[in-house]
């Protein structure tokens, strides 16, 4: 039989307890510990869920609750592999012409559909959360609608997924792939592996790199970008907003996503003030993708400073 401890914490503590090696050398017994965001945004609502193998001990019962400072949930499950069951249950995604799978639950590819296999695991955008499934659809549109795009930027990349699509659709162009986590760019260069995505800085390729925002020489090098993504969250967001407006051509399109309703308006504000202008929306639930064209300026324009950084620290994702 297997075993599951549940516990609430905070999302502080749920990551510290990852990295902490002394602390986890300590159980007789060494669970696999599943951090849960409980609600959207709220980085005080989280849980662990420490999966034994065999009864937890009480010195391992203790190790926890003394760590998070709370009475652990013991339940006996059946025995059952886990980690297969909890992949299988995660729906496969069909947005636009993508069709977005794990190992276990890839059914039946709908027809002219482009699948990618994106296990879920270390970094966020397996494209079942409403912002990446959105950027996808809008991302189709696009191309359905006759746009042609040369120069790509997936900011805040993740899974590498967004970039996957859009070299997809676009096969000739030079991608550019970046996030603030070298995890998640060790996991993109996995699933360009496993999708037959090809890496490198030639057209028909996707460059990565480690960024904080567009702050690294190689995005600065491969600027001005037609089509940049970034689907983050809100904050970083506003705070990117003239270090995009100066890495994107005239005329360039910029796909947002990681932001809620509530907080469309104060996002679109922000890259109105810095030359962008609000083109299209599209809502998946509580979740909006917003498309927004830079102006074309004539004549004499005040230059543009900006840092290319973000507040975001690394491992603080808005892809789910």
């Amino acid at each position: 039989m297997n075993w599951k401890l549940t516990l609430p914490c905070s999302r502080a503590e749920a990551e510290a307890m990852h990295e902490d090696d002394e602390w986890l050398e300590q159980f007789e017994n060494l669970p696999t510990l599943v951090a849960d965001e409980l609600e959207a945004f709220n980085d005080v609502k989280w849980s662990i869920q420490a999966y034994f193998n065999v009864m937890p001990s009480q010195h391992d019962t203790i190790l926890l609750e003394s760590r998070l400072g709370a009475k652990a949930i013991v339940e006996k499950l059946p025995d059952e592999d886990w980690l297969t069951l909890s992949q299988t249950s995660i729906d496969p995604v069909h947005a636009g012409r993508f069709y977005v799978h794990t190992s276990t639950n890839k059914g039946s590819i709908p027809a002219g559909a482009k699948s990618f296999l994106i296990e879920a695991g270390q970094a966020f955008g397996t494209g079942g959360h409403e912002t990446t499934s959105g950027c996808l659809a809008m991302l189709d549109r696009l191309h359905r609608s006759g746009k042609r795009y040369h120069h790509i930027a997936d900011i805040g990349t993740g899974t590498g997924l967004l970039a996957f699509a859009a070299l997809h659709l676009w096969p000739r162009a030079m991608v550019t792939a970046s996030d603030i986590d070298p995890v998640s760019i060790d996991v993109t260069r996995e699933n360009a592996s496993v999708n037959g995505v090809s890496l490198g800085r030639r057209s028909g390729q996707v460059a990565l790199y480690v960024a904080t925002g567009t702050d690294h020489p190689g995005i600065a090098a491969r600027a001005p970008y037609d089509l940049l993504i970034a689907n983050i969250l809100a904050g970083p967001l506003v705070e990117l907003a003239p270090s995009f407006a100066s890495v994107i051509a005239e005329g360039g399109t910029l796909i947002l996503a990681g932001l809620l309703d509530t907080q469309a308006d104060k996002v679109a504000s922000a890259y109105r003030r810095n030359g962008f202008l609000l083109v299209d929306r599209q809502d998946n639930g509580d979740w909006p993708c917003l498309r927004l064209v830079k102006r074309r300026h004539y004549g004499y324009r005040r230059p543009i400073h900006a840092s290319g950084r973000t507040s975001q620290p690394p491992g603080d994702f808005g892809t789910w």
